[in-house]
């Protein structure tokens, strides 16, 4: 942090941006995960339709996809 701040005030509002672009995605995606399991689809690949490993969603409870799917997807 010393290093962005001695680069000045651009590069300070550079990376405040892209913190709050993260910050805002991760919570959509938080969003739309409590979406599914309100709608009881919370666990299920939305791409396959199998279920997501339990593994996965204690790692990452807010995905929408499997492994396999994420990797296809890119």
């Amino acid at each position: 942090l010393r290093a962005i701040a001695e680069a000045g005030p651009d590069a300070e509002e550079q990376v405040m941006s892209a913190q709050k672009d993260t910050v805002r995605r991760v919570l959509s995606q938080i969003e739309a995960a409590v979406a599914r399991v309100q709608d009881g689809t919370y666990g299920v690949c939305l791409t396959c339709a199998k279920p997501i490993p339990v593994e996965r969603l204690e790692i990452l409870p807010y995905t929408p996809s499997c492994v396999p799917c994420q990797r296809s997807a890119g």
